[in-house]
């Protein structure tokens, strides 16, 4: 009986000293899983050493895997919006992602956004625990329900569990709640809307907290 082919994952590529900077470094080379051959490279996180929030999406986009920086596409853009509407300082805020390459699909000339697997997350994952492990936020914000099933498990709904303040072992406070590129394909106006509504009612929750603590 054939053997199976042994599976790698982040953990094998994880340099010896967890600081922000040599993760980064590392991350660079991570063959984990499949998904770094279709990218163009890997867009790790960013934001400060000592931040108090780490907003977590679920992957790089097309714009985010051509500059090699995360939120910078237009649900970044819509992000920072936000951000600056509830009184959050995007500067402030550590943004990454759960999976760290972009995994798409081609339309025609296009890159379409395809899911990540329960396999590429799971491969992933030790990229985001390091980040957590590293920064300490007292705020984790999971950006979708992909963002939040990579650490709370396949079971999580964001619409049961929008905007709830979550028991977790990665950081005293944790939310989930949309993604703003969710917010972006809304099927109308009326439900972008609403949804935008709801997504700043719950980072205003963050927001007040981060200003009475």
């Amino acid at each position: 009986m054939a053997r199976p082919a042994q599976q790698t994952s982040a953990a094998d590529f994880l340099p010896a000293s967890l600081n922000l900077i040599d993760l980064a470094q590392a991350a660079r080379h991570c063959r984990g899983c499949d998904l770094y051959r279709r990218a163009t490279q890997t867009v790790f996180g960013e934001g400060p050493t000592d931040a108090r929030v780490i907003m977590v999406g679920e992957q790089p986009g097309d714009e985010e895997d051509r500059k090699g920086a995360p939120f910078v596409g237009p649900a970044g853009r819509l992000l920072d919006e936000v951000l600056e509407e509830v009184g959050i300082d995007r500067d402030n805020v550590y943004v990454t992602n759960a999976v760290k390459h972009f995994k798409w699909e081609p339309r025609g000339t296009r890159r379409l956004h395809s899911k990540p697997s329960a396999r590429e997350m799971t491969a992933c994952r030790p990229w985001l625990e390091a980040e957590l492990a590293t920064i300490k936020p007292e705020w984790l914000v999971c950006l979708g329900a992909t963002a939040a099933q990579s650490l709370l498990g396949p079971s999580f709904r964001i619409t049961k569990s929008r905007g709830q303040l979550i028991k977790n072992s990665f950081a005293a406070r944790l939310m989930a709640t949309f993604h703003p590129s969710a917010i972006l394909r809304a099927p109308d106006a009326d439900a972008r809307h609403q949804m935008r509504k709801d997504f700043t009612a719950d980072l205003r929750k963050v927001a007040r907290q981060l200003a009475s603590a």
